[in-house]
């Protein structure tokens, strides 16, 4: 019989990091891509280190590109991962495209890395020493490198219905519910530091979004459109619509019920004609996904859920 997780020895699991291919516009409006090197290794490449003990991996990428090169970075749609590795133990680094947010220069040289530098994308591709990164740019360069994000989340873990007396618009989060509310805050901040909040005006919703509300220093919109009783297929485009014609990073929150009805709006309103696959399955609670538009036009989604993030 296999042997559970916890006794599988930790040579062999997987190891698991992250990074981005971080961007800024250069002078001619091309993105430069930020590159470091280690001197342990002589090697050039894209930013990137392991996952801390119960850290999810887009707040690790942030960490290490700041720990590496002291750029704060927003990060945008998903990359290709990479995957080699290490000393004979397998090892997979989810990248992400994020935009250059501000640096801090306190931060390099270190004892990991003594050198970095900004290079065009076609500058990149030759300088950096593993092929992998080589696949990684040009994901990155498939795309546009700006994007806005229209983030469509279900609400955290409720009450059981059947456990509530009172009326179901009042029914509160759990215990689970509430600490996965302030860890999707810190998630979500990962992409949209700022954003315009939207959400269902049921109790349940609302205290889902309010942390990362707090967090953004940003009001939210009870909307009583996105209620289960009230969400209708013209609701959802014409507030789909207005979300995405805004060009604003917003996070709207709503239910299991109305969820597909509202990512198909915001498919279409950014002129995306079939569902993208990161829709195809039911959101677990506390899950979103991320449309990430360029110029008001569908560019990709992900799907980001607490248990795998």
């Amino acid at each position: 019989m296999p042997g559970k997780l916890a006794d599988i020895p930790a040579q062999t699991k997987t190891i698991k990091a992250a990074g981005a291919v971080a961007w800024r516009p250069g002078p001619a409006g091309e993105p430069e891509i930020l590159l470091v090197h280690r001197a342990k290794y002589d090697d050039w490449s894209l930013p990137k280190g392991k996952a801390e003990p119960g850290e999810l991996l887009p707040g690790t990428a942030i960490r290490e590109v700041f720990e590496e090169a002291g750029a704060r970075l927003v990060l945008g749609r998903r990359l290709k991962p990479a995957r080699y590795k290490v000393n004979g133990r397998a090892k997979v680094v989810t990248y992400w495209s994020a935009r250059l947010a501000g640096t801090d220069s306190s931060a390099v040289p270190n004892g990991e890395v003594d050198k970095i530098t900004w290079l065009t994308m076609d500058q990149a591709r030759k300088h950096v020493t593993y092929a992998h990164d080589v696949v990684v740019i040009d994901d990155f360069a498939a795309a546009p490198a700006d994007t806005v994000p229209l983030i469509v989340a279900r609400h955290a873990r409720a009450l059981p219905r059947d456990g509530w007396r009172g009326d179901d618009a009042y029914r509160p989060l759990d215990d689970q519910g509430r600490a996965d509310a302030q860890t999707l805050a810190g998630l979500l901040a990962c992409f949209a530091p700022r954003a315009q909040v939207v959400s269902s005006a049921t109790v349940r919703c609302l205290d889902t979004v309010r942390p990362y509300a707090e967090r953004a220093g940003a009001p939210v919109r009870a909307a009583l459109e996105l209620r289960v009783s009230r969400t209708t297929p013209p609701d959802s485009a014409a507030l789909l619509a207005a979300v995405a014609s805004s060009g604003t990073p917003t996070m709207l929150c709503a239910h299991r019920e109305n969820l597909p009805g509202l990512m198909a709006a915001a498919a279409a309103a950014l002129g995306e004609r079939s569902l993208p696959s990161a829709c195809a399955d039911p959101l677990p609670t506390a899950a979103f996904v991320i449309f990430h538009a360029s110029a008001g036009t569908f560019v990709g989604a992900d799907r980001y859920e607490l248990a795998d993030s």
